[in-house]
């Protein structure tokens, strides 16, 4: 094909971005990636074309270079085509850079075998070096722009293969410090830092002088690719979410450093931090997210690097700079942050969402930091949802959800006020001139009144039901809340019947708090209302969703009452439906009249077979076999032939099934002694089980995985001894395990089935030390004390008591870590962590209330969970 004009090649790119994979399917598209590379050395079109073809290079480079092979050839031609530019200033360097690492990266062409990676490599790094590279890479006006893009370029490279410019630190540490692009090349090495320390944690190598400045090799270039193979094998392409990065933190904890690497990675992250001013908000908040991955988990590198940012960041307007503030809240907590800092955190929050100029996503941002904003000492269980302590009704009454609000606005502010009302219930009882539970029942009841409007707008239904079922999840303990919305919600049904679907979906989804007391009051509200034609369908869907063994006989008279009306296929079909829930739910007296009633009565005669299907299995079956008759059948086209079904209930018996798990697992005492923790598991079975296995799974890399444990046969009401679940933890830090069990049930069925995760404490891991050598307690405690310092850590708390005094709460809960002690007032505890840590603590000169502890410690990052341990230890006793 001869040369393009520039209206032909306008047609033939709009036929490709209209249809990319079928333009490459057809003739026309076999040549498009050659003549695109063969255009862009004519000189017949452009410079605004040719930047026009090269934009499609990089907004589609799968589908231009599809292979290897095509993409290393499409770098090489890019480079060439960089290469022969003339001197004069030019539109297509930058974005030929950018589209020769496109292709690289995107075609997984980038390799130390690759010719066109060897060209592009010192090519970038000259050009983000400042260095000279003749005349052909343009005068001195493009330098800078230039370097820019290959500092984009090799970031791009990085991410694509971890542990690339390992080798380049030190070198990019130095560039940082000169006159040249600041964001860039902060950006660069933050990435490039991160992936390093990362990947050198998990080879158990140090920094081994990456850091320092020095000249950048020749021989080979300064990249590693072995290092960048082995972190492409781990590393997954940043994205600023801190539960990814908290089940990834493990290698870190591993890495060491020594007291110069240290130090130079200090001055590396403060001068990173130093000029993040200049860099715009959203690659500041992906700086901060790098480097607080990069030091979470990292010992001696305590987050107070950090801290010289929090006075300009807690004043931020920028909301990527906010996310990033409260990742680093959530990632630290107390050791960044102090309680002065959270509750002016708090507030900002909360009276920036109630700004009333706020656009509806920025509105919802700041909703969603409050509802999900890490405190520093939360109280309850991990994960469970609660109001920050901080925040005060009366800070939030601008936070109010009204009628007027968007919905989406309104369900977030109904998120927040329900969370309130789980706060504030005390408060309620003892009388407060603003109940926050009032409001709620208030703004439920207008919510059900435009639900219930006849004719009213889909949207205003779907909304009130959301927003019941949100008060549901956050107050399923208080039945003052559920009990006015049980009626609520009947007297809704009374007026409008069309909304069944939604109370079905709303009984679907909630749990038996809200869902015994509905269905008993829908019950009764259809059965004492008879309805005609449109509303007796709906009448029947509830019947349907809500009929059981209680009160059958008022169901059982409705329906009686209703068969006669009963005249097209459809409301059949739903009474035949109702009967069928009564079926499964044992219903027999009353019912086999109405069956045999219906099997004679109705017009349809699929209706009338069903009727004598239900009345032939009520009077043959049994409870037991009726509920799997009636139940979901296993075979999903219908069935011809008894052999095919012999076939399939073979099939049954040799598949392992999912089922209900009749397995009760918890942990059992715990017994701190021998080289490993050591979980004790009690097992209760609720029927006979044989060939147990239980395994278990950890998330994240925090632990070794475990093995499994096999129990022959379990009976009910027979106890089992405790079954012993070693741990090996590679960090100490609390976790949840996953556990599944496979077993054997006495029909000869293998199921599996998911059982609740195990929690694993922090106290579960404690290990005493050996016995002191020659009896020398205190000296051997002092040894201890004194070898923490200097690469761990100090600190002073206070340890609220009891009622029963120090002497008890260490008998309790210390006895076996205690080296030396004076009852009542004074204990020195030494505590073994694994793999490799220790917390000592001295407990004296208790008081009546509370009793002064030191601690230390050789990791830094123990130090929140052992005073979050402490001050747990009095309400515990």
């Amino acid at each position: 094909m001869g040369p393009l004009s520039r209206e032909a090649w306008a047609q033939r790119l709009g036929a490709f971005r209209a249809s990319p994979s079928a333009f490459m399917a057809s003739p026309e598209g076999e040549d498009l990636g050659r003549d695109l590379l063969s255009e862009l050395r004519s000189e017949k079109l452009s410079e605004q074309t040719k930047v026009s073809l090269l934009a499609l290079s990089l907004e589609y480079p799968a589908q231009l270079w599809p292979d290897a092979a095509t993409a290393e050839a499409a770098a090489t031609s890019l480079l060439d085509t960089l290469v022969l530019l003339p001197p004069r200033p030019s539109a297509l360097r930058r974005p030929l850079l950018l589209a020769a690492t496109t292709a690289l990266a995107a075609g997984d062409a980038l390799g130390p075998t690759s010719g066109a990676s060897r060209r592009l490599l010192p090519l970038l790094l000259g050009l983000a070096s400042g260095r000279d590279l003749g005349r052909g890479f343009g005068p001195a006006s493009e330098q800078r722009p230039l370097q820019a893009t290959a500092c984009e370029c090799l970031r791009e490279l990085e991410s694509c293969k971890p542990g690339l410019l390992g080798g380049c630190l030190g070198l990019f540490r130095g560039l940082l410090g000169q006159e040249g692009p600041v964001q860039p090349l902060s950006l660069l090495l933050a990435l490039a830092l991160r992936n390093t320390l990362v990947i050198q944690a998990r080879a158990r190598a140090g920094l081994q002088g990456l850091l320092v400045a020095g000249d950048t090799p020749t021989a080979g270039g300064p990249w590693n690719w072995a290092l960048a193979e082995e972190g492409d094998a781990h590393l997954q392409p940043q994205a600023p979410s801190w539960p990814a990065a908290e089940e990834e933190e493990c290698g870190l904890a591993v890495l060491e450093p020594n007291p110069e690497e240290a130090r130079e990675l200090r001055a590396a992250v403060a001068q990173l931090l130093d000029s993040s001013y200049l860099l715009t908000p959203v690659a500041q908040a992906q700086l901060l997210w790098l480097l607080g991955w990069a030091l979470r988990g990292l010992r001696g590198q305590p987050p107070v690097l950090f801290k010289p940012q929090l006075v300009r960041l807690l004043g931020t307007a920028q909301l990527t700079l906010l996310h990033a503030l409260l990742a680093l809240k959530a990632a630290f907590g107390e050791a960044l942050f102090t309680a002065q800092d959270e509750a002016l955190l708090l507030r900002r929050l909360t009276l920036a969402a109630q700004h009333p100029a706020l656009p509806l996503p920025t509105h919802l941002f700041y909703l969603h930091c409050l509802l999900n904003f890490p405190e520093n000492w939360p109280l309850g269980p991990t994960g469970e949802e609660a109001a920050p302590l901080l925040l005060a009704p009366r800070l939030c009454r601008g936070l109010l959800p009204s009628l007027l609000h968007d919905p989406m606005a309104l369900l977030a502010r109904l998120h927040l006020l329900c969370l309130l009302c789980a706060e504030d219930e005390e408060k309620e009882e003892k009388g407060q001139d603003w109940s926050p539970r009032q409001y709620l029942e208030e703004l439920l009841v207008g919510l059900r009144q435009r639900a219930a409007l006849d004719g009213g707008p889909q949207a205003l239904a779907t909304l009130c039901f959301q927003a019941s079922y949100l008060v549901v999840h956050c107050l399923a303990t208080q039945p003052a809340v559920l009990t006015p919305l049980t009626h609520g919600l009947a007297r809704l049904y009374r007026t409008r019947p069309a909304l069944a679907p939604h109370f079905v979906d709303l009984l679907d989804r909630v749990g038996p708090e809200l869902g015994e007391p509905l269905r008993a009051v829908l019950r009764q509200e259809v059965v004492s209302r008879p309805g005609r034609d449109e509303a007796l369908r709906w009448h029947l869907q509830i019947l349907a969703k809500v009929a059981d063994g209680n009160a059958p006989s008022a169901t059982l008279s409705f329906l009686q009452a209703e068969a006669a009306h009963c005249t097209d296929w459809g409301l059949q079909q739903a009474l035949l439906q109702v009967c069928r829930a009564l079926l499964r739910a044992g219903v027999g007296e009353g019912l086999a009249d109405l069956l045999q009633a219906l099997a004679r009565q109705l017009e349809d005669p699929d209706g009338r077979d069903h009727a004598r299907l239900y009345y032939i299995l009520l009077a043959h079956l049994a409870g037991p076999k009726l509920g799997v008759a009636l139940g979901p059948s296993l075979a999903a086209p219908a069935l011809t032939s008894s052999l095919v079904a012999e076939n399939q209930g073979f099939a049954a018996v040799l598949m392992v099934q999912e089922a209900p798990a009749p397995i009760r697992l918890s942990v059992g005492p715990r017994q701190a002694a021998g080289a490993v923790p050591v979980l004790r598991l009690r097992v209760e079975v609720l029927e006979p089980v044989y060939s147990l296995e239980l395994r278990f799974r950890v998330e994240g890399q925090l632990y070794a995985p475990l093995g499994a444990i096999h129990v022959p046969c379990l009976l009910p009401g027979r106890p089992c001894r405790p079954l012993l679940l070693p741990l090996q933890p590679r960090h100490p830090a609390p976790t949840q395990l996953g556990v599944r069990a496979l077993y054997t049930t006495p029909a000869g069925l293998t199921c599996h089935a998911h059982l609740p995760p195990l929690p694993v404490n922090f106290a579960d891991l404690f290990l005493p030390f050996p016995q002191a050598p020659d009896g020398d307690k205190q000296g051997f405690f002092e040894e201890l004390w004194d070898s923490c310092l200097p690469k761990g850590t100090e600190s002073r708390l206070w340890c609220p008591l009891g009622p029963q005094g120090l002497e008890a709460l260490v008998s309790c809960h210390l006895e076996p870590f205690v080296v030396v002690a004076q009852p009542p007032t004074s204990y020195h505890v030494a505590i073994r962590l694994p793999p490799d840590s220790r917390l000592l603590l001295r407990l004296e000169a208790a008081q009546v209330d509370g009793v002064p502890v030191a601690l230390r410690t050789d990791d830094w990052a123990v130090l929140p969970l052992a005073g979050d341990y402490l001050r747990g230890l009095s309400a515990a006793v």
